[in-house]
């Protein structure tokens, strides 16, 4: 199978005056086109770098990334900006709606910077993604009206509506509660399901047990990469989900 990702002795560099830093040492990095992959990592490991890369919001001091077939590494910041808007979705632990902007002018936004032509009709294409995860009926629904859950899957949809060919989530269950969390990964396993590539940040092992592979990352260097074999399922776990606190309450008869 293709890879969508390949990087080659990757290295990421910070000058701070006469200090350098040096966050990533080498990174070999592979990703299939259809893989779910959980990149996890202490703070300071270089996960957070790692993810910038790939999402090219920053570039490499060295080394090669190709992504989708092109090899990124040496662009222009204008040709970065149109490979992010072309080729790669975010999806971020804030969600980063615009407030009093109803969900399907959140998720129609990207495509008002999209010179590719690729998208011929906007709005069709922002009620379609947000069908595809589940908020068909949500449409003209404004942030303060929607959950934590709603909310992120809204931030899901706008970045499908692009047609992108890997979606970074950066910790995207780090603001919702345990049973939401759950819920959120079913969408992700959905949609990696239907082959969407999907590159996820977390630190939560719960969380990352819902992928296909986990790559641990410490001190700049990829130290493992380990195949889930039997990956949770989410929307079974979401069904049979019962919370701590609910049952407490019902033990003591309340």
């Amino acid at each position: 199978m293709p890879h969508v990702i390949k990087m080659k002795r990757v290295t990421k560099t910070y000058r701070m005056g006469d200090m350098s830093v040096q966050a990533l040492r080498g990174i070999d990095l592979e990703v299939e086109r259809g893989e779910f992959l959980a990149i996890m990592g202490p703070s300071g490991s270089g996960k957070s770098t790692l993810m910038n890369l790939l999402g090219c919001l920053d570039k490499p001091t060295s080394g090669e990334y190709f992504l989708d077939d092109v090899n990124v590494s040496g662009l222009s910041k204008n040709e970065y900006a149109g490979i992010r808007n072309e080729k790669i979705g975010f999806v971020f632990q804030t969600y980063n709606l615009l407030p009093r902007t109803s969900a399907l002018e959140n998720v129609e936004l990207p495509l008002f910077y999209d010179r590719t032509g690729r998208i011929k009709n906007p709005k069709q294409a922002a009620v379609e993604a947000l069908a595809r995860v589940g908020l068909g009926d949500r449409l003209h629904h404004e942030p303060s009206q929607l959950s934590g859950g709603e909310q992120q899957r809204v931030a899901i949809a706008r970045a499908l509506v692009n047609q992108p060919a890997i979606v970074l989530a950066d910790e995207p269950t780090g603001n919702l509660d345990t049973r939401v969390s759950i819920d959120v990964m079913s969408v992700f396993q959905e949609l990696n399901q239907e082959g969407i590539t999907v590159v996820l940040v977390t630190h939560e092992p719960d969380i990352a047990v819902y992928t296909n592979r986990i790559v641990k990352i410490r001190d700049g260097i990829i130290r493992q990469s380990t195949a889930v074999l039997k990956p949770g399922n989410a929307k079974k776990d979401l069904e049979a989900y019962r919370d701590p606190v609910e049952d407490e309450l019902e033990k003591a008869g309340q």
